[in-house]
């Protein structure tokens, strides 16, 4: 994807948008076309799970309306998608990285500078854009970060998937954007997505996932009861990580294409450890006597290791975690469920006390289940192609393998 929207931002058109994609990509249209002529203000809300083309409209948009002559950003909260957009398909044009921005970016921006601003990634938007780098004058004058999105632009357009929150503070959602938008006297135009172009485009493996993690009243499926016999998407559970890992190189070698290994947050993320021959990555993820290290902190450098995991080949070596996962897709995405989210006597039990993650694991016990929830449904619908599994356990993990 990071690829066209290279091509789509910079050259010409690149996506080929279907159905309700290209009904919310018409809308906005018309939204640009009556704004100003009318000084009228709407609000887009675009609405889909995992894999149905969000990101696909919203760089479209952001190229089309570039090449028209429009005011347009792309924001996202995001830093790792963010900083991809801005290397990939800003390479060597400034003028292009300008157009991709945080949702933190408008403290002092002025009412309606831009035409179009698309949130990408909304689900992410959060109270209020100030953190422990905001200078005073600004912290002062703050408003809620839903706000700033809002004024900022003619036509704001968010594109989220509610169950895609994976930090407490997170508040995108149409109930609040709704809200803020009427407050405001602004038209609320919303689009709901029902295709699925990731995964293989299988409906019975977004049936799978619900039912694994416990989404579905249904109990987990072995998968090769939902799969059709026509059904290309591969699902395969691993004895180990290592094998696991094997799994997806194999994958690699064979088919092509790009493979990532992501797990939850359950190990210490350390900062890089200096040696004599330079900093190097801790190998932090420990499980038996596999032990690769977490992708490399974005502040942190390290030589040889990428700063953009999910893009860069050199990334394999490393594991992913949510942070750096969601908003990317990989062709054949491996997935480790660490010990917060385990089965007890025939259901899901949430244990923060496993969780790295400083912020989620100070959530009280039911959004701290939501966000786990949510944290492996983003991982484990990251595949184009295939997903293999692994789950650290001496139970049977027959209720739900292949």
């Amino acid at each position: 994807m990071l690829t066209l929207a290279a091509k789509e931002i910079r050259e010409r058109e690149q996506f080929v948008l279907l159905d309700e994609q290209k009904v919310a990509f018409e809308l906005v249209l018309r939204a640009v076309d009556r704004a100003r002529a009318a000084n009228t203000r709407t609000v887009v809300v675009v609405l889909g799970g995992p894999g149905p083309g969000k990101s696909a409209i919203a760089l479209s948009l952001v190229g089309d309306l570039a090449r028209r002559g429009r005011t347009v950003h792309h924001a996202t909260g995001s830093s790792a998608f963010t900083r991809s957009l801005r290397k990939i398909a800003g390479r060597g044009n400034s003028r292009v990285q300008n157009l991709f921005k945080y949702f933190n970016n408008y403290t002092s921006a002025g009412p309606s500078d831009l035409d179009v601003l698309v949130c990408d990634e909304a689900h992410r938007i959060r109270e209020t854009s100030v953190n422990r780098f905001t200078r005073r004058e600004v912290r002062e004058r703050a408003g809620r970060q839903i706000d700033e999105l809002i004024d900022v632009a003619w036509v704001p357009v968010f594109l989220l998937d509610e169950h895609q929150t994976v930090r407490p503070g997170e508040m995108g959602s149409l109930r609040e954007i709704t809200a803020a938008a009427e407050a405001k006297g602004c038209a609320v135009d919303v689009v709901r997505l029902h295709g699925q172009f990731r995964c293989g485009g299988s409906a019975a493996y977004d049936t799978w996932v619900e039912r694994l993690l416990g989404l579905d009243p249904v109990p987990p499926t072995p998968w090769s009861h939902l799969a059709d016999s026509d059904d290309e998407f591969a699902v395969t559970t691993a004895e180990s990580p290592a094998a696991l890992e094997a799994w997806l190189s194999a994958q690699q070698a064979q088919h092509g294409g790009t493979a990532r290994l992501a797990a939850g947050c359950c190990w210490t993320w350390s900062d890089p450890v200096s040696t004599a021959d330079g900093k190097r990555l801790v190998d932090d993820v420990v499980i038996g006597d596999w032990s690769p290290p977490w992708n490399a902190k974005p502040e942190k450098r390290v030589p040889d290791a990428p700063e953009l995991r999910a893009s860069d080949p050199r990334g394999f070596g490393q594991v992913g975690c949510i942070y750096t996962a969601q908003g990317f897709e990989y062709d054949w995405a491996g997935v480790i469920l660490g010990p917060d989210f385990v089965r007890r006597n025939g259901r899901w039990v949430a244990r923060c006390e496993h969780s790295r993650d400083p912020a989620v694991k100070k959530a009280d016990e039911l959004p701290f289940a939501a966000l786990i929830r949510n944290t492996y449904k983003v991982l484990l619908t990251r595949g184009m192609c295939g997903v293999g599994v692994f789950r650290p356990t001496r139970r049977p993990r027959s209720s739900w393998r292949r």
